[in-house]
C-alpha cells in the first residue's frame, strides 16, 4: 500500500439529464420552503447561515467534473473557484476542461477563470472539495489546511491518517466528531475528511447492515471496475477492447485496509479509531465498462444467516446518524436490494449504477456460498458514491451537524474585491 501523507492534524442521456434537472429544482424548493425532500424528509432547518462558496481543487479532472455536476443547483454550495495546474490556469473553464460527461459545461462555471490550486488564490472560499491525484494532493492539501479552509479530499493521502475520518455517511457518520482533535480545528476551526477509495465505498455500503445484523468473521471479494475509475484518458481502448485487466495497481492493498478503519469504532477519547478486526482478502479487475463498479463478495457470518434473512438486513438498512437521509443529495434508499434473487442477474452497470442519481448501491443475487456461507453482488456508481458524492455527502453532513460553517472574513474579502473591480 501506498505509503500515507504526515499531516500536521494530531494534537447518462437527455432523458437522465432531464431527471437532474428536476431533482435540482426540487431541491432548491425544499430548502426555500421547508418543505420535505425527496422521500418526504425535510432539510431546511439544517442549513447554513448562508450558501457557503465552495472551491474545486483538480476541477478539470474525471472526478473534478463529477463534483461540478453535482454541485449544479445544490441548495446550501455554490461554485466560487476551480483550481487546476498551471496548464490550465489562467484559461476560462470551457477551454481548459475536456469534458467527458454528458450534456454540455453547465454555464454557471464555463466562464470561470481556473486558478492555480494555490491557498492565496481561494481566499474567498468557505471550503474545498479536492479531486487531485494522489501524486500532488498531499502537498496541496496541507497547504489548504494551514491556511484555514478546510478540504473534502478524494485522495488517498491522508486516509489512514490517526484523527482523520474515512468516512462514507451512511456507514460511519459518528467518524466526523474525530476533526474536533485536529491541531487546524482548534487553531482555525479548518479540518480535513476523506472519503474511501470507489471500490471500498460499495463494499462497506454492503458490509454495514450486515456486519451490524449478524457480524463478520471473514470476507473475500472480487471487483470488476469500470474504466473511468482509471481517470481520464484512463486506459488505451488496445488495453481495455475485449479485454479483462487482472490487476490494478494499488487497489488490491487499498480494499483490504480502508473498511477497517471504515468499519470501526471512535475510540474513547474521540480522537482517533479502533479498527475492526475480520481478515478481508481482494482481487481486482479492470472491465470494458465505462462507469459502475461490480463485486462479487463472499462472507462468513458471525450469526449463520439464511439469504433471506441477509436481504432482509440488507433492504431494512438505515444509516446510525438519522440526519444522513435527511441531506440534500441523499437518495430515498443508500441500498436496494435488486428483485428476483439468486436466480435473477441484476444488478449490473448499465442498469444499476444510476440508482438513486448513483448514490445508491444495488446489490442482489444472495446466496448460499458453500465456502464461507454467503455470497452476493454489489453495483455502486465508482465517481458518484464511490468518488465526488460521497464527499458531497462528508461535507452536507458537517454542516448539518454544525462543524462546516461559513469561514469568518469571507464574505468581507469578497465584498471589498468587489468593491475594487
Amino acid at each position: 500500500m501506498a505509503a500515507t501523507t504526515s499531516l500536521a492534524v494530531s494534537e447518462g442521456s437527455n432523458d437522465r439529464q432531464d431527471v437532474r434537472a428536476d431533482r435540482s429544482a426540487v431541491l432548491l424548493a425544499a430548502s426555500a420552503s421547508g418543505a420535505a425532500g425527496e422521500g418526504g424528509r425535510g432539510f431546511a432547518d439544517l442549513a447554513p447561515a448562508r450558501k457557503l462558496r465552495v472551491g474545486i481543487l483538480g476541477a478539470t479532472g474525471a472526478v473534478g467534473q463529477r463534483f461540478i455536476h453535482h454541485l449544479q443547483g445544490h441548495p446550501w454550495f455554490e461554485i466560487v473557484a476551480l483550481g487546476a495546474s498551471h496548464r490550465s490556469s489562467g484559461k476560462a473553464y470551457g477551454d481548459a476542461a475536456h469534458w467527458t460527461l454528458e450534456g454540455e459545461i453547465p454555464g454557471a462555471v464555463a466562464g470561470q477563470t481556473v486558478r492555480e490550486c494555490d491557498p492565496d488564490q481561494f481566499s474567498d472560499v468557505d471550503f474545498v472539495f479536492s479531486a487531485l491525484d494522489a501524486s500532488v494532493a498531499g502537498t496541496i492539501e496541507a497547504a489548504f489546511l494551514k491556511s484555514g479552509v478546510t478540504v473534502f479530499s478524494n485522495a488517498r493521502n491522508f486516509r489512514m491518517g490517526r484523527n482523520v475520518p474515512l468516512m462514507v455517511p451512511p456507514v460511519n457518520p459518528d467518524h466526523l466528531a474525530v476533526v474536533r482533535s485536529q491541531k487546524t480545528f482548534a487553531d482555525t476551526g479548518a479540518f480535513i475528511v476523506t472519503n474511501a477509495n470507489c471500490s471500498t465505498t460499495g463494499l462497506v455500503c454492503a458490509l454495514e447492515p450486515l456486519h451490524r445484523a449478524f457480524g463478520i468473521e471473514a470476507a473475500m471479494v472480487t471487483t470488476m471496475q469500470a474504466i473511468s475509475g482509471a481517470g481520464y484518458p484512463g486506459l488505451s481502448a488496445l488495453d481495455m477492447l475485449d479485454n479483462v485487466v487482472p490487476r490494478i495497481g494499488g487497489e488490491e492493498a487499498k480494499l483490504e485496509t480502508e473498511y477497517r478503519k471504515i468499519l470501526g469504532d471512535v475510540d474513547e477519547t474521540a480522537s482517533g479509531f479502533v479498527e475492526t478486526s475480520f481478515p478481508l482478502s481482494a482481487t481486482s479487475n479492470r472491465v470494458h465498462v465505462r462507469d459502475g463498479h461490480m463485486l462479487c463478495v463472499s462472507l462468513k457470518l458471525k450469526e449463520p444467516a439464511t439469504p433471506e434473512q441477509v436481504e432482509d438486513a440488507l433492504a431494512s438498512f438505515t444509516p446510525r446518524d438519522p440526519l444522513v437521509r435527511r441531506l440534500p443529495s441523499a437518495p430515498d434508499a443508500f441500498i436496494r436490494v435488486a428483485p428476483g434473487g439468486a436466480d435473477a442477474d441484476r444488478p449490473q452497470p448499465r442498469l444499476d449504477r444510476d440508482a438513486g442519481g448513483g448514490y445508491t448501491t444495488v446489490v442482489g443475487r444472495v446466496r448460499a456460498c458453500p465456502v464461507l456461507g454467503i455470497k452476493l453482488t454489489v453495483c455502486s456508481h465508482n465517481t458518484v458514491m464511490g468518488a465526488a458524492g460521497s464527499s458531497i455527502l462528508n461535507a452536507e453532513l458537517a454542516v448539518a451537524r454544525r462543524v462546516l460553517a461559513p469561514r469568518p472574513g469571507v464574505t468581507d474579502a469578497v465584498a471589498a474585491a468587489a468593491s475594487r473591480a
